[in-house]
């Protein structure tokens, strides 16, 4: 079909015609942009935990007064929890994944070195690699001869007496790559301070971070060998058959108070539920950002088919003398198709340009990473069919003008 008729058209109406570029312009940028981010909210939402998800329970409590001796009420707890019937493993443990609440430690890889290489999370809490569910991968698990008194080896920090601290360490494939690529990490040392070296034993194939908000860094974590029991506060990590969460959930809240009925508990659920809060925002944000998406796309196609109504009405007279001097139903309709692509891709190639700044905006203040050029095409295959299919109706409508009534219109 020969455009330049339609290009002497839409000179005639420059001001609609820029209108409907514009608005295709925004959409195109805001919803290449808005995919975009829904896809990095879906990449972190599956992000892997690196632990049995559904088969763990998580019960802290506190007692009203701190007892004599933390560590043989810890180690009455696990007992105890240890014969509720469901129970595979118990362990206590500092902080879990996607917790929020993080205990972290710089990392170096020389004792003399003025700046952290890295920082870590650091898990401590018996039996927790077993209860956990983590992968060992390379090197052995940590032993009981290996774990240490929290409180011991604070006092043992204080005295330089390195005997009373821990010295092997537990760490993640995806930290190991971080701090020595390419090489065997096992038998080498990280160092928490200048006095405290740790020995690499084992590698985790993944265990995130309580929080894990930077994907790059989730998996930056470490398991020290340090015994729990100094605080009147306690977590504790039940693993069970997914089908025996509930039940066992119940029994061992029972357990624990029978120990001792005046503590509170103060958190009760299943690793599910931690996920589910940890990426609640994520979720909440794509989903707004669909709506965005959805309210664009119809708010631009009733832009083009209000457009295309307008000049349908407008060109009936032209139409007839169209169709009167021989042009088919087809020809209209491909006349109305060709002028919305070439209106849609002047919109488009505008919408790019846009939606490379808003990425270089976004990059700059957000720390966002580069839009992927796939979104581009994409974005276009989409806003050309939105724009024919929007089209659609009123082109339809003006190829079933009759010549003779157009051509008597006024």
């Amino acid at each position: 079909m020969d455009i330049l008729p339609i290009l002497s058209t839409l000179r005639r109406h420059k001001l609609t015609a820029w209108l409907l570029i514009l608005e295709i312009a925004l959409t195109c940028a805001i919803v290449c942009n808005a995919v975009f981010l829904i896809g990095q909210r879906l990449q972190r939402m599956d992000m892997p935990s690196g632990v049995a998800e559904h088969e763990l329970l998580q019960i802290q409590v506190a007692d009203v007064t701190t007892p004599a001796n933390p560590y043989a009420r810890m180690a009455e707890d696990i007992a105890t929890l240890r014969q509720v019937p469901g129970v595979i493993s118990v362990a206590s443990s500092n902080q879990v994944p996607f917790g929020n609440s993080s205990s972290n430690g710089n990392i170096r890889l020389d004792p003399a070195q003025p700046q952290r290489t890295l920082s870590a999370t650091t898990y401590f809490g018996e039996n927790l690699s077993n209860t956990l569910g983590t992968r060992l991968i390379a090197g052995r698990d940590l032993q009981p001869d290996d774990f240490v008194d929290v409180e011991a080896a604070m006092k043992a920090l204080g005295t330089g007496d390195a005997k009373g601290l821990p010295h092997v360490t537990l760490i993640t494939q995806t930290l190991a790559r971080r701090l020595w690529p390419g090489q065997n990490p096992l038998g080498r040392l990280i160092y928490l301070t200048p006095t405290v070296g740790l020995r690499v034993v084992g590698v985790l194939d993944s265990l995130a971070r309580p929080n894990a908000y930077d994907i790059n860094t989730a998996q930056y974590t470490m398991v020290v060998p340090l015994r729990m029991g100094a605080s009147k506060d306690q977590s504790y990590l039940i693993r069970t058959r997914p089908q025996d969460r509930a039940h066992v959930l119940a029994a061992a809240l029972a357990a624990l108070k029978k120990v001792d009925s005046a503590r509170v508990v103060t958190t009760k659920r299943s690793f599910d539920d931690v996920r589910r809060k940890f990426f609640q925002d994520d979720r909440a944000m794509a989903g707004m950002l669909v709506w965005v998406i959805v309210a664009l796309l119809i708010v631009t196609a009733l832009g083009i088919v209000g457009l295309a109504s307008f000049w349908v009405a407008q060109r009936r007279r032209t139409i007839g003398v169209r169709r009167a001097l021989g042009a088919t139903r087809a020809n209209i309709l491909h006349y109305f198709q060709t002028e919305n692509f070439l209106l849609a891709t002047l919109g488009i190639a505008l919408g790019m340009v846009l939606a490379y700044a808003i990425n270089l905006f976004l990059m700059t203040h957000y720390e966002l990473p580069r839009l992927p050029a796939i979104y581009f095409p994409v974005g276009a295959i989409a806003l050309w069919l939105i724009g024919q299919l929007a089209v659609l109706g009123p082109a339809l409508r003006a190829a079933a003008v009759p010549p003779v009534v157009a051509t008597r219109s006024v």
